[in-house]
């Protein structure tokens, strides 16, 4: 079977696509790459390529589907199909990358777990059981990675290009999915992602926001296994 390379969020590592190892790791070579490594899309995209099997199926969330885009633009031919999970295909708009100045400042001033916090754990979930649980696992790999980690990810996101135009050249299986409730990239961007790529698919998964590969695991999984499954 085609292995399958996943691309975490901002200040998510392994422990984000957990229930997805669990799932396809039974009968198909499966692994996480890091994006934490460089300040800028076009190196994190080769850092991935460069450990990559020769061809294989790429499925990216938030920052880890920006990285996919890359991914792809760099290197088509290597992919045997892709999916981006609650991202955003667009280049960061300017009051955004503005925003992040004083997060930096904050980030470099040892100030790491009240910026995730405060300003970004409250935006990423739906309600629910769980809620508090995947909280605490995103504070528990913001710490892992540390500030430098954020810095570097902070700079490439203010900087990463538009993508519409890789989007367009897609002619592989393409999957757009979100959580239903994801207000940091809704619906509307992988609708748009949807429009840009010939015959993608789009999944939403009701009950979640913006990490439903935790959220809602089983209905995630699902999806992800229709677009494996596609010929």
């Amino acid at each position: 079977m085609t292995p399958l390379v996943l691309l975490p969020g901002m200040m998510c590592d392994a422990r984000l696509f957990a229930p997805q190892i669990a799932a396809f790791s039974v009968d198909r070579a499966a692994q996480v790459a890091p994006i934490g490594g460089a300040d800028n899309v076009v190196d994190l995209a080769a850092e991935v390529l460069a450990h990559a099997p020769p061809r294989f199926a790429l499925a990216g969330l938030s920052m880890g589907g920006i990285v996919a885009m890359e991914v792809f633009r760099q290197a088509p031919d290597r992919i045997d199909r892709i999916a981006f999970l609650d991202t955003n295909p667009k280049a960061e708009a300017a009051a955004v990358a503005m925003g992040r100045e004083p997060q930096i400042a904050r980030a470099k001033a040892g100030e790491l777990r009240s910026i995730m916090r405060d300003e970004m754990k409250p935006r990423y979930l739906a309600d629910g059981p769980n809620r508090a649980a995947i909280l605490d696992l995103c504070m528990d790999m913001a710490d892992a990675l540390g500030p430098e980690v954020f810095v570097r990810q902070s700079r490439a996101l203010q900087t990463r290009p538009d993508q519409q135009d890789t989007l367009r050249r897609i002619k592989v299986p393409t999957l757009a999915l979100c959580g239903r409730e994801d207000s940091l990239c809704p619906i509307h961007r992988h609708e748009l992602i949807c429009s840009l790529v010939s015959g993608a698919t789009l999944e939403i998964i009701e009950g979640a926001g913006h990490l439903p590969t935790l959220e809602q695991p089983d209905a995630t999984n699902a999806a992800l296994a229709r677009w494996l499954e596609r010929s």
